[in-house]
């Protein structure tokens, strides 16, 4: 049975009793996430497979026999409202972790709370990567795993040679595209423009304007997971450019949301809903069977922050308490096989990962073209 109650004005307790220890009390797992903002449209699939993974947990006995509880906290998908959501759930909801998806911004602001309190923190979202700290652990893709599968079904499957680079200007969208620019002119292609615009912005035209006028071979797009995926994509498609066409942010439910306009899309992702795998059908089947109708589609935003907090359990159960410091030595020694296979956070606190290219069908589904196995994620953090 899952209790629910409003922290604060900020934050959003799940709490899953079933026999909690009464003497420890339970194990908090805070959640900053953005339930506005950019990120709104991703943000319920995260905490649906959040209150999964919890409810999982709980009924097999819980953590060290402690229950878990997650507290959710609205990060406004940007820097103030994360200050103001990692402050509340460090300081006044004294949780002993941290696990979200989060825009870069967000992360960002919040990493010095992070630091300072030396608080365990998973960060579950895909990025631009060589974001650093003791405290943070990565689950998720950095570009070294995502942009080259794109770039190079563009120029060798489909004789791009040049391209036009669109994102939000923010870290996450020019490091993207700093690297996926990168990318493109050491395997000999050309970069004809490269133009961004906030994070809150909703009008592409003068961008696409200028896509027309240069007529590049592919478009390459790296925004604001979210709303700036769906707004870009529906001009793009109402301008009647026509190129093959890379979206380095969008996920699976995000693609599913944007109906017809999602057609064609490349995307290159960790997680897709059709991998064949025990425990990937088995996930799904939870999620259906736990949300019925009111399931949001899992994505590759959603299944590594359900599988990120069976691996912070694995850090407790292996450091034998919730010493913040046992935790954190613990993480990169722990794994755990989940939806997107085996999942270990120890390349320099990030993660090896099975790599999918896909392409976005009409009906909604994703064509897989192409697998790669255990994509290494490169120099992130060599200091650490």
């Amino acid at each position: 049975m899952r209790n629910l109650t409003l922290v604060s004005g900020l934050a959003l307790t799940l709490a899953f009793s079933i026999g909690a220890n009464a003497q420890e009390g339970p194990i908090k797992i805070g959640i900053p996430v953005g339930l506005s903002g950019a990120n709104s449209v991703v943000a319920p699939s995260v905490v649906q497979s959040s209150e999964l993974a919890a409810e999982e947990i709980n009924k097999a006995g819980g953590i060290l026999g402690r229950q878990v509880e997650l507290v959710v906290a609205d990060d406004g998908s940007g820097a103030q409202g994360a200050q103001r959501a990692f402050d509340s759930l460090v300081y006044q909801e004294e949780v002993d972790a941290l696990i979200s998806m989060e825009t870069s911004a967000a992360r960002n602001a919040g990493l010095p709370i992070v630091n300072r309190s030396g608080t365990p923190y998973i960060y579950t979202s895909f990025y631009e990567g060589r974001s650093c700290s003791p405290n943070m652990f990565v689950d998720a893709w950095v570009p070294e795993q995502q942009v080259t599968p794109i770039v190079d079904q563009f120029m060798k499957e489909l004789g791009a040679k040049t391209f036009y680079l669109i994102g939000s200007d923010y870290e996450f969208g020019r490091g993207m595209l700093e690297f996926t620019r990168q990318y493109i002119e050491e395997s000999g292609g050309t970069v004809l423009g490269e133009e961004y615009l906030p994070m809150d912005a909703s009008d592409w035209t003068p961008i696409l304007s200028d896509v027309r006028s240069k007529g590049p071979d592919a478009i390459i797009t790296s925004t604001a997971g979210g709303a700036p995926n769906v707004t870009l994509t529906k001009q793009m498609r109402n301008s009647g450019i026509d190129v093959p066409y890379g979206n380095l942010a969008v996920d699976e439910g995000t693609a599913a949301s944007m109906g017809s306009d999602a057609t064609g899309i490349y995307i290159s992702q960790s997680y897709l809903t059709g991998i064949e795998s025990e425990e990937n059908k088995r996930f799904l089947a939870a999620m259906e069977e736990k949300f019925g109708s009111d399931l949001e589609t899992p994505n590759d935003l959603s299944v590594p922050q359900y599988e990120a907090i069976y691996l912070y359990k694995a850090a407790v159960e292996k450091a034998g308490s919730t010493d913040k410091a046992a935790v954190i030595e613990a993480l990169p020694q722990v794994s755990y096989t989940g939806p997107r296979g085996d999942i270990q956070m120890s390349v320099q606190h990030h993660t090896p990962l099975t790599m999918y290219l896909g392409q976005v069908q009409e009906d909604g589904s994703v064509e897989v073209i192409q697998r790669f196995e255990n994509v290494d994620p490169g120099e992130q953090c060599p200091n650490l």
